[in-house]
């Protein structure tokens, strides 16, 4: 009896610590990618959706819509596929909106317009798993290997490792302002992202989708 309690006692402490080791180790991935993330040359760049106000962006996907320009300027990717769906009584998708911004708006630090042909509108994705779902099945579909994920700094480790679990090489440019960059968020952020990438990885592996969405 008193064995078994000795080994109980072993194993329940071992589960502590790895309750308490694993989202801590989680979290400081996550804080490390937002730091030190950079983009590699790839096959497309994605803009991950954001809210959008009947086709106009929200700042937050705006900053990602403008590092994903830059990125196609500079000739790190042929092509820019955006996703994301469009709720209820929405006449745009946050994809369609993320492609209106790109072919027409000529902002302050744009050279040219990005060419409608070089840009992929996938009006699918409610959250990240989805997102990420519907533009590796079109880039698998289309022979694109490798990826730039404009988004987030601290979203940046979830949205690779997500794509990477699919089959796709991928990389990231985390935005450097707006809402979303690292002087505007900080440990909220990368405790909801811990949160986010553990559910993934636990109950996401065996079919349960928690949505992460707080986009609206």
């Amino acid at each position: 009896m008193f064995l078994l309690f000795k080994i109980a006692k072993r194993v329940i402490t071992t589960l502590l610590l790895l309750a308490i080791i694993i989202p801590l180790f989680v979290a400081y991935q996550i804080w490390n990618t937002g730091h030190s993330a950079v983009p590699a040359k790839s096959d497309a760049i994605v803009v991950l959706g954001a809210a959008q106000y009947n086709g106009v962006p929200s700042e937050l996907l705006a900053v990602r819509i403008q590092d994903a320009r830059l990125l196609y300027e500079n000739g790190m990717a042929p092509k820019i596929i955006t996703v994301g769906t469009a709720l209820k009584g929405d006449m745009y998708s946050e994809a369609q909106s993320s492609a209106l911004k790109l072919e027409n708006d000529l902002g302050s630090k744009v050279t040219k317009k990005v060419s409608h042909k070089d840009v992929v509108v996938i009006s699918v994705g409610k959250d990240t798993l989805s997102s990420t779902i519907a533009y590796v099945a079109y880039m698998k579909l289309h022979n694109m290997k490798s990826v730039i994920i404009a988004t987030d700094p601290y979203h940046c480790f979830r949205a690779i490792s997500m794509a990477t679990d699919l089959g796709i090489k991928a990389s990231c440019a985390p935005t450097k302002s707006g809402p979303g960059s690292l002087s505007a968020t900080g440990m909220k952020y990368i405790f909801r992202e811990t949160g986010a990438y553990l559910s993934y990885k636990t109950v996401g592996q065996i079919g349960i989708h928690l949505t992460d969405q707080i986009k609206k």
